[in-house]
């Protein structure tokens, strides 16, 4: 990193939290012109520009100024020029933040595609679905340090794969079962409680979490999230938001 920054440079590509393009220029435009400031000559920047905006589907839009694209095109197009160089490592911070549930989609399957063929992708999210979808290795951070790591299975194996949600008759009930919860709904008098799932397991914590049988008035079994995971690991405070 010290000694070969250059090499470093470019190895590696960066797309940040938010679309750095300019509005003022059509999609191609930018393209064409990241593709220069990375060395590529006029040819070569406007052969590299076309193939980038049918790969991410943008070439039916690559004459209209990008200040008209949508927020999920405007993502696209960012990561594309990210791509330019065709860079071993690509940094994508945060790159679904702010957009519509399709826009995101689309951009988990450009992600997918992109780490298909072969480029390693260091993706940060707050959203530990698309963490759980998109990565091959997870690690949780909380407060600036690693607290956990491994792939989705694994993490999620700490809470033994499921949880069981349980709505309670009263406020006592709920403060007693409290501290056994990874998820706390306080409104709701709903706790969640780790468990493996098997029958014989979810009827041995009822007996043991509701002895007089009137603690618990209804329950439903659910798979562990990372949400449930982070939860667990980093508590429920809510002051850093989640990081992976």
């Amino acid at each position: 990193m010290v000694a070969e920054r250059s090499r470093v440079r470019r190895a590696i590509s960066l797309t940040g939290q938010f679309a750095a393009v300019d509005d003022d220029q059509t999609g191609e435009e930018n393209l064409r012109m990241m593709a220069r400031l990375t060395g590529l000559s006029r040819a070569a920047a406007a052969r590299r520009a076309g193939e980038l905006l049918e790969r991410f589907g943008l070439t039916d839009a690559r004459r209209r100024l990008a200040a008209t694209y949508s927020g999920g095109m405007r993502r696209r197009l960012d990561l594309a020029a990210g791509l330019l160089g065709e860079p071993e490592v690509l940094f994508l911070d945060e790159p679904t933040t702010g957009l519509d549930p399709r826009s995101r989609r689309q951009l988990w399957e450009v992600v997918r595609e992109v780490a298909a063929r072969g480029t390693t992708v260091f993706l940060t999210t707050q959203y530990l679905e698309e963490a759980d979808l998109l990565a091959d290795r997870i690690a949780v951070m909380d407060r600036g340090r690693i607290v956990a790591e491994g792939t989705a299975p694994e993490l999620k194996a700490r809470l033994s794969g499921h949880r069981l949600d349980l709505v309670v008759a009263d406020r006592e009930t709920y403060l007693r079962l409290t501290p056994r919860a990874v998820h706390h709904d306080p409104e709701a008098l709903t706790l969640g409680i780790p468990t493996d799932g098997s029958a014989p397991h979810v009827r041995a914590l009822l007996d043991e979490l509701d002895p007089t049988g009137t603690g618990i008035t209804r329950f439903t079994l659910r798979t562990a999230t990372l949400d449930d995971v982070f939860l667990a690991l980093t508590g429920t405070d809510g002051k850093e938001p989640a990081r992976v």
